[in-house]
């Protein structure tokens, strides 16, 4: 078995490092006739960047992405550098009329995407010639190698059931090289796809057949890694079948997430778009979807007609009744370890790395004040964008609309909820951005610390200290400490996943959804700094 294991890994690196080469290979070249169509089809008005093209590549041999790609930012810079000092010159002059001409022929948007919708057309190679094969020689061995590692763990782990076998003494779940090769691999897929998508667009031609058939057009950076998160899931939440197969609860909530991941995440917005409607996620809600309430949104919404407006009162009814009303019954597990495509990846992809969400109390307080910042982050940005929408004035009280939109977009959008959220998982565990960022679970917190039905019920008599429950925690709850003591763990933090009571070796923790008399009120706490906590229990019980 152990032999199988090792191929799969083989076959694995394989498809693996096929997959990262394809971004070195290809040439990139326009024709002048394709870049005068390209160039009608966005409605440019701008000569320069015509000019600026032309001379970057249409006349020269065909370039690899890298060069290509210089030579389009670098166009792309040089035309709107261009109609920059015209602005500023006439604004010097105070001849508003000139002044407002120029804007209408400025490129606006980033350099990267301009340059990727370009190489997407100037693309040639064995890559985009054999979409099929790639596939195969790419996803397709990847997953293969993934199956004959995971699948003989039927085998290897024996009877259902979890133990601490071991996981501090492997380099790649102690944090050893492993580890950290992975966190520079995830890191670096991250930053390409998120500030160098043009680097990648190789990747996009080997899905340009799934994309083609699923929304009619080819495939963007976004469908690749919408489609790639699928596969992760569905290969990993094997692996999390076996591991957990002996509990229920954990084999019922990764179906879930899959099922609402690959249906609603994907599967739905994409054949939204190919009907010509706007591609919604219908279970992502704000403020985790932060650009819901931005203008393009709204604009694009009001002009789809009855969908658009379904969408927006959807949108508005999530956030505002469904979630809190859920949260008071269930918990934020409904939400965070049965419906949400985070919190799937880090059930998934993340679980090997669980054991490593810090413990300490200085990491608790450093949540508390994180989490809570970003959700006043969102909210504010929000405020100042729907102030801005509706008057038209471009900020609210000297905030700028379109600044506190780039940077949340830039630093909690893209930084923390990918590069870091993702890219962290071998190292920091894998709910960093659920625990420290995520400001729809900081709304959620808010609602199940104080006003839930929900708990984890512990019986200190049947504890015997060993640890597992803490150290399988991933939102850095130490859960013996509570267990030890009897307490019902009210955490603002927990999202339910059930792990620790799955890997309780004496059945001591139990998720319940009961009367709320069977929580410890957080008021009683904070105005009573000498009761005992036992104490609050035993008159809970009464």
């Amino acid at each position: 078995m152990k032999r199988i294991q090792n191929i799969g890994l083989v076959i694995f690196l394989i498809g693996l490092s096929l997959f990262t080469g394809t971004i070195f290979t290809g040439s990139f070249h326009l024709s002048p006739s394709a870049l005068d169509a390209f160039i009608m089809e966005k409605g440019y008005q701008n000569e320069i960047i015509k000019t600026e093209l032309t001379k970057a590549f249409v006349k020269d041999d065909p370039l690899t992405i890298f060069e290509f790609s210089d030579r389009v930012r670098h166009a792309y810079e040089v035309a709107n550098n261009h109609y920059d000092l015209l602005i500023a010159q006439y604004d010097d002059e105070k001849n508003w009329d000139k002044k407002g001409e120029q804007y209408q022929y400025k490129i606006y948007g980033k350099p990267h995407t301009l340059s990727f919708d370009l190489a997407k057309i100037a693309g040639k190679g064995y890559v985009k010639a054999h979409a099929g094969l790639m596939w195969m020689l790419t996803f397709g061995l990847g997953i293969l190698g993934s199956l004959l590692f995971i699948l003989p763990n039927l085998i290897l782990l024996g009877k259902a059931g979890i133990k601490n076998d071991g996981i501090y003494l492997k380099a790649s779940t102690n944090r050893g090289w492993i580890a950290w090769l992975v966190l520079i691999y995830l890191v670096s897929f991250y930053l390409l796809l998120y500030f160098m998508p043009d680097y990648v667009v190789n990747w996009t031609f080997i899905v340009d057949p799934i994309s083609l058939f699923l929304n009619g057009g080819p495939a963007s950076q976004w469908f690749v890694y919408g489609f790639l998160y699928c596969t992760i899931m569905v290969v990993m939440a094997l692996r999390m079948y076996i591991k957990y197969r002996g509990n229920k609860y954990q084999v019922m909530r990764t179906t879930s997430v899959l099922f609402f991941q690959i249906v609603f995440a994907f599967l739905i917005p994409e054949i939204m778009t190919s009907l010509n409607m706007p591609g919604y996620d219908f279970k992502n809600a704000f403020p985790l979807d932060y650009d819901f309430f931005f203008d393009w949104n709204l604009d694009d919404l009001r002009n789809s007609g009855s969908i658009g407006l379904f969408i927006l009162i959807w949108g508005i009814v999530l956030t505002l009744v469904i979630v809190p009303v859920m949260v008071y019954f269930f918990g934020k597990r409904w939400y965070c370890s049965w419906v949400c495509g985070c919190g799937g990846l880090a059930e998934t992809l993340g679980d090997p790395y669980r054991q490593h969400s810090d413990k300490s109390l200085h990491a608790w307080k450093l949540e508390r004040w994180l989490i809570h910042a970003i959700l006043v982050f969102s909210l504010v940005m929000t405020l100042v964008t729907l102030y801005c929408y509706f008057t038209g004035s471009p900020s609210f009280l000297g905030i700028h609309s379109q600044w506190i939109k780039d940077s949340y977009s830039f630093l909690i959008g893209a930084w923390f909820a990918g590069v870091i959220g993702t890219g962290f998982y071998p190292i920091f565990g894998n709910r960093v951005w659920c625990r420290f960022g995520c400001p729809l679970a900081a709304y959620m917190g808010i609602v199940q610390r104080f006003k839930s039905r929900f708990r984890i019920t512990t019986n200190g008599g049947q504890c015997i200290s060993c640890g597992n429950c803490s150290t399988y925690c991933e939102q850095g709850i130490d859960v013996r400490a509570y267990a030890q003591k009897g307490e019902n763990i009210v955490r603002s933090s927990c999202v339910g996943c059930g792990i620790c009571s799955a890997v309780c070796p004496r059945g001591v923790l139990k998720l319940e959804n009961g009367p709320e008399k069977g929580r410890i009120n957080p008021t009683d706490i904070l105005l009573g700094n000498n009761i005992d906590l036992i104490q609050l229990v035993n008159k809970r019980e009464k």
